[in-house]
């Protein structure tokens, strides 16, 4: 099981980098699809290391680092492909926060003091994450239905290019909100941190 969750986490770094490709190729679906697998495997090898008690150092790093590159990589791409300010400000804003964070958390290493990830059930961490991936796959299938427009006459698929923008630029702002809230919980956590340093 540990190497099956470990497998889930490589998945999403994996797909990370094949994301930039099938964007690049206008392979929408494709990369509407991977996007969703890589969302769901996020969930599931954090519920499955949980059940089963798999939970290492080397799981968690990995974990970490499939969820930052699989969204930083999309968000970059989505705000290249779509130049105006209310997409691109607040990508830039969370993609700074991420950095940030990271920073952060570099020093207190280099001090050997750890300052670990939130474990409440609903962080406001993982609050944030779960609302960039759901604006970036909103984003995704808008891309996906809008190479498939010229096909077809379907209202539906009409309806849903029409909405999904609102739906995916409310949750990029939403997201925003919260990273910059768990930014601020951080920032406070650092704080407390840097007492336990002589």
């Amino acid at each position: 099981m540990k190497f099956f969750v470990n497998f889930l986490s490589a998945f999403r770094i994996a797909s990370s980098f094949a994301i930039i490709f099938t964007m690049m190729f206008g392979m929408y679906w494709t990369t509407f699809v991977l996007f969703l697998l890589a969302a769901i495997s996020d969930w599931f090898d954090g519920f499955l290391a949980r059940k089963y008690n798999v939970c290492t150092k080397l799981g968690g790093v990995m974990d970490h680092i499939g969820d930052k590159l699989l969204v930083v990589n999309t968000f970059i791409l989505l705000a290249a492909m779509m130049p105006v300010w209310f997409i691109v400000v607040p990508i830039i804003i969370m993609i700074a926060r991420e950095l940030y964070i990271s920073g952060l958390r570099e020093f207190l290493g280099t001090q050997k003091v750890e300052m670990p990830v939130p474990k409440a059930r609903f962080s406001m961490g993982k609050i944030k994450t779960t609302l960039q991936m759901i604006a970036i796959v909103v984003f995704l299938l808008l891309f996906a239905i809008a190479a498939t427009i010229p096909q077809t006459d379907s209202r539906t698929m009409v309806w849903l290019i029409n909405a999904l923008p609102y739906v995916g630029i409310l949750c990029t702002w939403l997201a925003l909100v919260a990273s910059v809230w768990s930014a601020t919980q951080y920032t406070f956590t650092f704080a407390e941190k840097l007492k336990q340093i002589k």
